[in-house]
């Protein structure tokens, strides 16, 4: 594999906070899910994210969601792999789906709002990405 053909494939598969709050803002045909459970997503998720914990994701639960939109797969962050299981499920079931680089806790960083009962206004930075 070349170079260019990697970094190529892995730019269609991962995504970063700047890009998606880009494509929220832009009103995109994105649909941003919070791979982790419930409880946590109550707490504070990405806004306009819907709740879909992994364990949970299948055909009957995922029957309702448009296939001909882009999933994007997230979860707490570096040490969670929650993201990772709801993208593979998801792709599975014939999903479009990218998985979000460093999950809630680089959207925080990057000073993105929340929503939620934790939720925070944010301020957003740009990195120069």
């Amino acid at each position: 594999m070349k170079q260019v053909d990697f970094y190529t494939a892995k730019l269609n598969y991962e995504t970063d906070s700047w890009d998606v709050s880009e494509a929220i803002n832009n009103g995109d045909n994105l649909i941003v899910v919070d791979a982790r459970s419930e409880q946590v997503y109550k707490l504070e998720h990405i806004p306009t994210a819907i709740n879909l914990p992994h364990r949970n994701i299948s055909s009957e639960t995922t029957k309702h969601l448009d296939k001909s939109k882009l999933y994007i797969s997230y979860c707490d962050g570096i040490g969670c792999n929650a993201s990772t299981k709801g993208a593979l499920k998801l792709a599975e079931l014939g999903f479009s789906v990218k998985e979000l680089l460093g999950g809630l806790d680089w959207w925080l960083r990057d000073g993105y709002a929340t929503e939620g009962e934790q939720a925070t206004a944010g301020k957003e930075l740009d990195c120069g990405c």
